[in-house]
């Protein structure tokens, strides 16, 4: 049998999680973070070549754990892995609310062209210089009660300063496990990876304001999701 080449390219999801929490996730579908993550994989699957690896990042503990950050370093192991199988490859991270967070933390790895957070937690006092050169694309729903879209908007436009390319999407109604227009939310965040990754088109929309200048202000860089074609 042919031996299978390593992929051109790679996707990986993390899931959502808690504030605190030491104790592993639990399995299966038990695990209901993991559980919502599986449309969009599969989604991406459907959507993208062969070629391109659609992986989950699996976490040792279910919470961020303050300056322990598991969920981030959970990441960059999984990326370390990814890079000792594939080599040099592009990665785009989409992560849903603390896997967000863990995506945003660890986008200054080698492997990271771009990051996509769905409803991300977005603490004012996290860093953004690791976002320098990363394409970051942002999607938060208007009713979300668990993390704050305000927390979003402001990312985007501090990052943008410190040099990455970034946009926040709003969704008119969406919550924050992204069950109200939830198709609305897998067709985008499939148009918005297959973008970064250059196996398909960006929205028009999204890809104007990746473009805007380092002084832009939020408003600027922000785009109604019933502005796009997916919708």
């Amino acid at each position: 049998m042919p031996q299978e080449r390593p992929p051109a390219a790679a996707v990986l999801v993390l899931h959502g999680g808690r504030e605190t929490g030491l104790g592993a996730p639990p399995p299966g579908p038990l695990n209901l973070p993991g559980v919502r993550m599986r449309p969009f994989a599969r989604g991406l699957r459907g959507a993208l070549p062969g070629d391109v690896l659609v992986r989950a990042v699996r976490y040792g503990h279910r919470g961020w754990n303050g300056a322990r950050a598991d969920p981030l370093h959970d990441t960059v192991r999984a990326l370390d892995e990814l890079r000792g199988e594939a080599g040099e490859i592009p990665v785009v991270l989409l992560g849903h609310s603390m896997g967000g967070r863990a995506a945003l933390a660890a986008a200054g790895h080698p492997l990271v062209r771009g990051v996509v957070g769905l409803a991300p937690w977005c603490p004012a006092g996290d860093p953004v210089g690791q976002l320098a050169g990363r394409t970051v694309v942002l999607v938060h729903g208007s009713r979300d009660r668990v993390t704050d879209p305000a927390d979003s908007r402001a990312l985007t436009a501090r990052a943008r300063k410190e040099g990455a390319r970034t946009c926040l999407v709003t969704v008119d109604g969406g919550d924050h496990p992204m069950l109200r227009r939830a198709a609305a939310w897998h067709r985008l965040t499939t148009a918005l990876v297959t973008g970064l990754l250059d196996r398909g088109p960006l929205p028009g929309p999204v890809a104007e304001a990746l473009r805007l200048p380092p002084g832009a202000t939020a408003d600027e860089g922000t785009v109604e999701l019933d502005r796009l074609l997916v919708s």
